[in-house]
């Protein structure tokens, strides 16, 4: 993988890691702020974020297993995989959550597929 898509893989890889802890051990303080939830809405949504954010956090071990991988061709498709993951979940959250996860999520990701396949 080219340097460049390395460093932008790695930026989705700490992006989703950032959007796990969000969703899983900070949701009741720093993720129910950024998610822009009243205490009462992210005491009902909480479960369903703890889960989606144990989904992001197979997205990051995908995007970690092509970072690590010995064999070039599966670390390639274990990253292919997770950035292919990562964009149209960012697709469908820009769709039915929120617009900015577009930019946040989906942009980033197929830079970074755009950048493997160069």
């Amino acid at each position: 993988m080219h340097l460049l898509a390395q460093i932008v893989t790695g930026l989705v890889a700490l992006i989703h890691v950032y959007i796990v802890l969000l969703e899983t051990v900070l949701f009741q303080s720093r993720g129910r702020r950024v998610f822009g939830l009243t205490q009462e809405k992210a005491d009902i949504v909480r479960p369903a974020m703890s889960n989606q954010g144990c989904y992001n956090g197979f997205l990051v071990a995908a995007l970690v297993v092509g970072f690590v991988h010995p064999d070039p061709a599966i670390a390639s498709a274990f990253t292919v995989f997770g950035l292919a993951c990562v964009a149209v979940a960012g697709v469908w959250g820009g769709v039915t959550v929120k617009r900015s996860i577009l930019l946040i999520q989906t942009l980033p990701a197929v830079i970074a597929l755009a950048l493997h396949f160069a």
